[in-house]
């Protein structure tokens, strides 16, 4: 479930750091969250499909990955990443 260029765009406005920001931590997190929001939905509906399944997971260690990463860099932005993006830990 690719996101839509606007739809990038309003993430990456929304988290970068900077100007010119599109790779930080934040941004890369925020657009997998947003991903896995949506495929999340498409396996309420389609429930037998596997293979998505296998990918979602996947996004999802991939997310917990980069927030230990965060975590252990630098503790006051991983709080506040995680209260924009509605996560719970």
């Amino acid at each position: 479930m690719p996101l839509d260029k606007q739809s990038k765009q309003k993430i990456i406005e929304k988290f970068r750091l900077g100007k010119t920001d599109t790779g930080s931590v934040e941004v890369q997190t925020a657009l997998l969250t947003e991903r896995i929001k949506r495929l999340s939905e498409h396996l309420k509906t389609h429930k037998k499909d596997h293979h998505s399944r296998r990918g979602l997971l996947r996004m999802v260690n991939q997310r917990r990955r980069m927030l230990n990463y965060l975590a252990s860099i630098d503790q006051t932005r991983y709080q506040n990443l995680i209260k924009k993006l509605g996560l719970k830990k």
